[in-house]
């Protein structure tokens, strides 16, 4: 959940609860027959009574259970930073967020903090410098030019690797700078004027600032042109490329690699994965020909774009006014704390996490949990015994890779070592923010050529989020996903195999999707399936691409089948996995109705209700062009709408909205 998917409790425990996982009937539409609109059904009243408040983009289960981890992060971060005899760790995450909170002599600082990194871009004289610049960028986490870092080997999952790959833009996508619609080219034209703005408040003159952003226009547009869609990144092997490290002059030209590698801090290495080939030779050209000082403007855009959240109230300002405003609709910024408490969890998130789990994550609570994924498993590996459309060599494989399954679940086993990390309460803010980010870049990149850690977490623990990682053929969920309204301890178990139980399934299921199939049981990137499951597989994902590209979450805005088809996969797959699951836990246990719905429609109740949302329309076409993840509304009804198990619950007749043609159901796991 590519990228991630992706969300009120004031003393938050599972066990002493002020919101709780359950069926609510003062959220339904009355109006509205379970038959015709289910979500609406479910959710209408809600969605009528929660407006999308004027800092967010949009307002959802997932971002109402963020801002109560938020509100509980900022109690621990408080105390922290006021501690008399802090641990060393309650210092160093104190000490950030202080330092963030200054709001004060942050502003008094304005770009100041920047200015050596500047001087350097304004000294650079040729195109080896530029390439210096980038290695000096991308050091502090500043995202410039290209990505460079490490990843497992797709075909050797044990081994860590060096890996380019395309990269540089501003904007959220290369369609972005591609598309001829109307609101795309508005967008340009904003993003333009920003850019210019943002190089005003460096300090350019106005004409300066106009043509520099058209000089960063432009070399992003030749980038962009270059890079791969979204839906073709989908295909692992469009992004593995592996060769010899003395090969990228094949495509680069006389581009002094060994001088960036040095410089970004990188060990020596033999080979790399050139995830694309071709965006680098674009790269390389763009280098020679365009003039270093539209090379400077564009460094100094990208920096400051990256430091910009994290400066005086003016950049922060102009920062929000396109990236939250015009991107997302969002017309309030969000509260000072809230962005620092945010900021603390993506730089220090182990240290942090720490001690949130310590607070308000009991070992009872993932226990539970652990019992849920084991029913589901069990149950998955039923489904797998039976499926008439696969073969017994791909079964057999199929089986051994849900054996082989990990599992995480709350926290890491071993929590990361920050110790290393300077951390001075008295700021520069931004420069707290770029340190933590270069010990991240440093410690991925040592990681090349060493075997790969199939224990580390890619989520800090309060994130509202879980994932499966083909590499290492496991999934994750941290403790910040593991309260109401997805789970709860006090729920009937209705309520949470429909809730947290059917995001198991799902991401199970991300196992054996479009992308997730194509890894073996080691995680390693090669053709397992025989031809004829293929073809059977290939068969149900298409319909489930038709039936998803039908849909319209704005006018004349249509869902993008192929980019969300793995996510709709396992959305589908794991509401069917959970539901059987749950039927094996009700197994010799009373089926006595709550609130005057069965165990079975109250499950169908709680799969709609965490996809209840309220989302921006300016969000609706960022997710649409950007987001593997289908719109709430849709993730609701389009699994639901295939389903016997739902038709049977709720007793949904032949030829009602939510009961699609027989010929046009799809089931695949």
């Amino acid at each position: 959940m590519h990228q991630r998917l992706l969300a009120a409790l004031a003393a938050l425990s599972v066990f002493t609860v002020v919101v709780r996982a359950e069926i609510d009937p003062k959220n339904f539409d009355p109006e509205i027959k379970p038959q015709d609109d289910f979500y609406r059904y479910t959710n209408g009243a809600w969605l009528r009574n929660n407006p999308v408040p004027a800092s967010e983009s949009r307002w959802a289960a997932f971002t109402i259970l963020l801002e109560d981890n938020q509100k509980n992060l900022r109690k621990i971060l408080d105390r922290a930073s006021t501690a008399t005899s802090p641990t060393a760790i309650e210092k160093q995450v104190g000490d950030f967020y202080a330092s963030g909170m200054d709001e004060a002599g942050i502003d008094a600082a304005g770009a100041t903090p920047l200015a050596p990194e500047l001087a350097r871009i304004a000294a650079s004289k040729t195109s080896a410098d530029i390439l210096a610049g980038i290695a000096r960028l991308h050091l502090m986490g500043v995202s410039a030019g290209f990505n460079f870092d490490s990843s497992p080997d797709a075909k050797d999952s044990n081994s860590v690797i060096a890996i380019l790959s395309q990269g540089g833009l501003g904007l959220p996508d290369r369609d972005y700078y591609l598309n001829d619609d109307d609101k795309s080219k508005t967008i340009r034209e904003r993003y333009v004027a920003h850019v210019a703005k943002m190089l005003g408040l460096l300090g350019d003159a106005p004409a300066a600032a106009d043509a520099g952003a058209q000089a960063v226009m432009k070399l992003e547009t030749a980038l962009a042109e270059a890079s791969l869609k979204r839906v073709l990144l989908r295909n692992p092997y469009a992004s593995y490329h592996k060769m010899p490290a003395a090969d990228l002059a094949k495509f680069t030209g006389d581009l002094d690699w060994p001088a960036y590698f040095r410089a970004v801090g990188a060990p020596v290495f033999t080979e790399l994965n050139l995830a694309h080939p071709d965006f680098y030779k674009t790269f390389a050209a763009q280098l020679a020909a365009t003039p270093v000082a539209d090379w400077q403007t564009y460094l100094r855009w990208h920096l400051v774009r990256a430091a910009a959240p994290y400066l005086a109230t003016t950049f922060v300002n102009e920062n929000f006014a396109f990236y939250g405003t015009v991107l997302t609709g969002a017309s309030e910024l969000k509260p000072r704390w809230k962005r620092i408490v945010t900021e603390t969890d993506s730089s220090l998130g182990e240290a942090l996490g720490q001690l949130y789990v310590a607070e308000y994550f009991p070992p009872a609570a993932k226990a539970r949990v652990l019992k849920l994924v084991a029913d589901l498993r069990a149950v998955f590996r039923e489904r797998l015994k039976t499926l008439e459309w696969m073969d017994e060599p791909t079964r057999t494989k199929a089986l051994a890779k849900l054996d082989a399954f990990t599992v995480k679940m709350g926290y890491p086993d071993a929590w990361k070592d920050y110790s290393s990390v300077v951390i001075e309460r008295g700021g520069p803010y931004v420069l707290n923010v770029f340190r933590a980010r270069s010990f991240e870049v440093r410690k991925e990149l040592a990681k090349i050529g060493h075997p790969v850690d199939k224990t580390e977490w890619h989520m800090t623990p309060p994130t509202v989020n879980a994932y499966y990682s083909p590499p290492v053929n496991g999934i994750a969920f941290p403790a910040g996903i593991l309260q109401p309204p997805f789970f709860d301890a006090k729920a009937d178990d209705a309520v949470n195999y429909g809730a947290i139980g059917t995001v198991i399934g799902h991401e199970m299921t991300h196992g054996f999707d479009d992308r997730g199939r194509q890894y073996d049981a080691q995680g390693n990137l090669t053709d397992w399936w025989t031809p004829e499951s293929v073809a059977r597989f290939k068969e149900r994902a298409a319909a489930v691409v038709k039936q998803f590209a039908s849909y319209e979450p704005l006018p004349g805005l249509h869902v993008n089948g192929e980019l969300t088809q793995g996510e709709n996969i396992a959305d589908l797959g794991g509401v069917k996995i959970a539901y059987a699951a749950l039927q094996k836990a009700l197994e010799g246990q009373p089926r006595a109705p709550i609130g005057g719905f069965t165990p079975e429609q109250r499950f169908f109740l709680s799969v709609a209700t965490i996809w209840r949302n309220n989302t921006r329309p300016e969000s609706i076409r960022l997710r649409v062009t950007t987001d593997p993840h289908s719109p709430g509304e849709f993730r609701a009804n389009g699994p639901l709408s295939n389903l016997d198990e739902f038709a049977k619950a709720f007793g949904v007749p032949d030829g009602a909205p939510m009961r699609r043609p027989a010929a046009e159901r799809v089931n695949i796991w």
